[in-house]
């Protein structure tokens, strides 16, 4: 492939390199893909910016992955997070501030979910789920969907819907997937809407041939995230539910990525009317502190085996500093109109993007909710909707960096994730360097 890169000062960045290359034989491999393409040593983070430690300032389209809700920062996350440090930062007891978070969380979360139990990471927290869901349910099984993403620890490997798991040797039994509602790329294809949801029967045919009757729980993502930011038909979670109920088992909506507003909602299934009996929450609930959890109703989170002493509790769940995390989160989006401002700025941002789309035929699936975006680059969205390779799309990622954009376009489905404090001229500054990486590509000679 012929390459003619971007050139600016991003490219001198000595000793980020230095440091980066330093570190590299003390660390493990199999580290995050994104940090290993960047080379990036960050010093500092302001508002919706990084600072590298070469003085280099990138527009950050990522959060973390969805993680940095408020921004970096933030006064009141700062200030709430400072005061608790010099108090106390360890233990399972209870805390003003956690308690201020459990209340306030009871008071905004859908339907009747009202209880809370607090862990520290978001595989952590689903396997807690299944185990509830199993607790009162008093079976066993549980079925999730291609693409979907839940973790990576034992318990939810064989419920992730994706060749990640290949090579782990045997996987937890009575795990099942079925296709997700992803109508660009359906399973099966078909077109909705004449599909009449054709995804939603063969998931029946699936518990019905698969499993042994025992089904326990049905795990979603409201849009599914690593799979790149794909929303579903309005149709689908309702559906999904209905399922539930049909086979007396409990919805366990995913909500790591869709949750504290994300989706220009606080949770992503309020969109589509849904309460789900079960609520995995995580990544920016904290807006950058390691803390995740679940939401149930009291009656579900009485069923033992899950509700006896300790049996559902987490060594760093709940402790003072992620008691304090999740508050200040939770109350600065709420009393600042975050929310509002991710489904406002979301929205501009979607509309520039499908703009953008018409000026390039590689731009395939552009679709979102609030500041979680799904953008395909595609051979041509007409002839040829074979995803761009990985090789490509690293040189994309690359090419925005260098013209200061920190985003996760390092594959061909592009997952945009923001700070939720995102501002309309950011959001447009991101586009601008888009739109130059794209000019750029369509110059290259693979295409």
């Amino acid at each position: 492939m012929s390459v003619t890169p971007f050139t600016s000062d991003r490219d001198e960045r000595p000793r980020s390199r230095e440091l980066f290359r330093a570190e590299l034989p003390f660390l493990s491999p199999g580290f995050q893909n994104v940090a290993l393409l960047a080379e990036l040593v960050l010093d500092r983070g302001e508002g919706r910016y990084l600072y590298d430690v070469d003085g280099h300032r990138y527009l950050d389209f990522m959060a973390g992955i969805g993680v940095c809700s408020l921004g970096y920062s933030h006064p009141a996350w700062v200030a709430a997070m400072t005061d608790q440090i010099r108090k106390l930062t360890v233990g399972s007891f209870a805390t003003v501030n956690r308690g201020r978070f459990l209340r306030r969380l009871a008071e905004v979360a859908p339907g009747d979910l009202s209880q809370t139990m607090l862990y520290s990471g978001g595989a952590e927290a689903v396997e807690a789920a299944v185990r509830l869901a199993k607790s009162y349910t008093k079976k066993f099984e549980v079925l999730a969907f291609w693409g979907g993403f839940h973790g990576k620890t034992g318990g939810v490997l064989g419920l992730m819907g994706s060749t990640f798991k290949h090579g782990w040797g045997p996987l937890h039994p009575g795990l099942y997937l079925t296709p997700y509602a992803y109508c660009e790329r359906c399973a099966f294809n078909l077109s909705y809407p004449g599909c009449g949801l054709h995804c939603l029967e063969f998931a029946r045919e699936v518990i019905r041939l698969n499993t042994t009757g025992s089904l326990a729980a049905i795990l979603v993502e409201p849009i599914q995230g690593t799979a790149g930011n794909v929303v579903p038909p309005p149709e689908f979670l309702p559906g999904v539910q209905e399922i539930c109920r049909e086979h007396g088992a409990l919805l366990i909506a995913d909500e790591m990525l869709t949750g504290f507003g994300r989706t220009g909602r606080l949770f992503g299934c309020e969109h589509d009317g849904v309460v789900p009996d079960v609520i995995t929450i995580g990544k920016g609930m904290g807006s950058g502190f390691p803390v995740s959890g679940l939401i149930s109703t009291p009656g579900i989170m009485r069923a033992e085996p899950y509700s006896k002493p300790s049996a559902a509790s987490s060594s760093y769940g709940g402790n003072p500093l992620a008691g304090t995390a999740a508050w200040i989160t939770l109350e600065t989006l709420l009393n600042d109109n975050i929310v509002a401002n991710a489904a406002r700025v979301g929205d501009y941002l979607l509309r520039r993007l499908l703009e953008l789309r018409e000026k390039y035929p590689f731009i395939g699936r552009v679709q979102g909710k609030g500041l979680m975006i799904g953008v395909e680059f595609v051979r041509h969205r007409e002839r040829d909707k074979t995803l761009l390779p990985g090789k490509v799309m690293e040189q994309v990622f690359k090419e925005s960096l260098r013209r200061g954009l920190l985003s996760m376009n390092y594959t061909a489905q592009y997952r945009i994730n923001p700070p939720l404090t995102l501002t309309e001229a950011e959001a447009e500054e991101g586009v601008g360097i888009l739109d130059e990486v794209c000019a750029w590509l369509a110059r290259q000679s693979h295409l």
